[in-house]
């Protein structure tokens, strides 16, 4: 009889495992598209300076409409 209750313990750790592993798949898969954008932005800001200013322009943009819509609330 002591085998079922193993059974159900190792089938719990595996389930546990499982969950574990796939927070860490996709912990390292969301580290991968950050890391794929930084070298695309530096690349990008390589290739064309003005760029740079744009971009830079936009983010106060947003960083303004986003104050303006959420400030309101």
């Amino acid at each position: 009889m002591a085998f079922p209750e193993n059974n159900n313990i190792n089938y719990d750790e595996t389930v546990e495992l499982n969950k574990d592993l796939q927070r860490i798949v996709e912990d390292v898969e969301n580290l991968s598209v950050q890391l794929t954008w930084m070298v695309y932005d530096l690349v990008a800001l390589r290739t064309n300076p003005l760029l740079g200013a744009s971009m830079r322009k936009l983010e106060e943009a947003y960083q303004r409409c986003r104050a303006a819509v959420y400030d309101g609330q």
